[in-house]
């Protein structure tokens, strides 16, 4: 690769934007010179990274050949494993689901059970869009519990018997010959609800509801794992006094999530009488307008909005999402979170705030899956090793 090729990662993301553009477009926003900016585009249509756009384009003069990047020049395997769920999807570099097969399976099956799956899910995908591991440019994978972002290697995961310290991304990158990123499922749903439809939202909090409780945090656009990748554990903070003696499946009592978790809440209605196993039967119960249930999760929801209001005053988030399998129980939920954290946080603080259910439902974990190996693949220095 020759020095004047050495930037043409850099001119690739200002072309990720959607917009074809021409020799003189990219003169014009690099300052580079125009023999500079055509060896890096030849670079770049060379490795598939740029296609000519449909059409030439006319200023008054000779039509001029414009350039766009090619979200089909490479594909990503992404998954998103949850307690009793799993989803494998094909994407390319756009973040478009190509195709997906989902399964029943726990993940307390263990590592090797649940990555054999994964595994034949994404082969067998592959097979059935024309496409071979080749083509593969990386595999993302979110997993519920605490990850080692170092790593990819689960730490002490409650609910993952079996998981801890195993080498995911060893055993899948042996089969499938291709990188693996792996982080912990909500904060690649945080992920993949920012590049989606956040933006132009700097500061994010995403709170996934489902058998248990977490949060991703976006900050100055960028996801905010802390110093071990432990941040936005909001499930094991303490909730009110009235739950000082609910035992949480951590060991300690007084959790968030032993009180207003999808599990938590099934098991309290069964005591009630009813047919809940699952988060799922709490929103069934839910949306078929059971007072019990109703009440049960407008409470939950208020639980939820006092632990959110403390980091409402801490983070000052733009916008709080609600996603997991409890955010279909809709208004309920949002109720109960808006009344707690409207009234307990600092009117600066919520002067903007918008709270609402995730825009992208249970697709974001595939979707966030998907942008940590895209943005990982198409970083400049990335592209730029692509091309010796």
């Amino acid at each position: 690769m020759t020095t004047e090729t050495a930037g043409a990662g850099a001119l690739l993301a200002l072309m990720r934007d959607g917009h074809a553009r021409t020799r003189s477009d990219l003169v014009k926003l690099t300052g580079l010179a125009r023999s500079t900016v055509t060896l890096r585009l030849e670079a770049l249509l060379d490795r598939r990274w740029i296609v000519p756009a449909e059409g030439p384009v006319s200023s008054g003069g000779r039509p001029a050949t414009a350039f766009t990047f090619n979200t089909g020049a490479r594909l990503v395997l992404a998954a998103d494993l949850g307690v009793m769920h799993a989803r494998a999807a094909v994407t390319d570099l756009g973040a478009r689901v190509l195709a997906e097969r989902r399964a029943g399976i726990a993940i307390a099956e263990g590592p090797e059970k649940v990555l054999d799956w994964l595994i034949e899910a994404f082969t067998g995908l592959l097979a059935e869009t024309g496409h071979t591991l080749a083509e593969v440019c990386g595999v993302g994978v979110g997993l519920p519990g605490p990850v080692s972002h170092g790593t990819g290697r689960p730490v002490s995961p409650p609910i993952m018997p079996g998981w801890d310290g195993f080498d995911v991304p060893g055993r899948l990158g042996a089969r499938l010959g291709a990188p693996v990123l792996v982080d912990n499922d909500v904060n690649i749903m945080a992920v993949g609800e920012h590049w989606s439809t956040g933006r132009g939202t700097a500061h994010m909090i995403f709170v996934k509801l489902g058998t248990g409780i977490g949060s991703g945090l976006i900050t100055e656009h960028r996801l905010h794992r802390g110093a071990q990748g432990a941040a936005g554990d909001i499930g094991h903070i303490r909730a009110s006094a009235e739950a000082a003696d609910a035992l949480c499946r951590c060991g300690n009592t007084g959790c968030l999530e032993a009180v207003a978790g999808g599990g938590a809440l099934a098991a309290r209605l069964r005591a009630e009488g009813l047919d809940a196993d699952t988060a799922w039967d709490v929103v069934r119960l839910v949306r078929a307008g059971d007072r019990t249930a109703v009440t049960l999760v407008r409470q939950a929801g208020r639980e939820i909005g006092q632990v959110l209001a403390s980091l409402v005053n801490f983070f000052n988030p733009g916008v709080i999402v609600i996603g997991g399998e409890l955010a279909d129980a809709g208004e309920h939920l949002l109720a109960g979170v808006r009344e707690s954290v409207y009234s307990r946080s600092l009117p600066l603080a919520t002067a903007h705030l918008n709270i609402r259910v995730s825009e992208l439902g249970e697709q974001v974990g595939i979707i966030g899956a998907a942008v940590l190996v895209i943005e990982e693949t198409l970083s400049p220095d990335a592209v730029d090793r692509s091309l010796t």
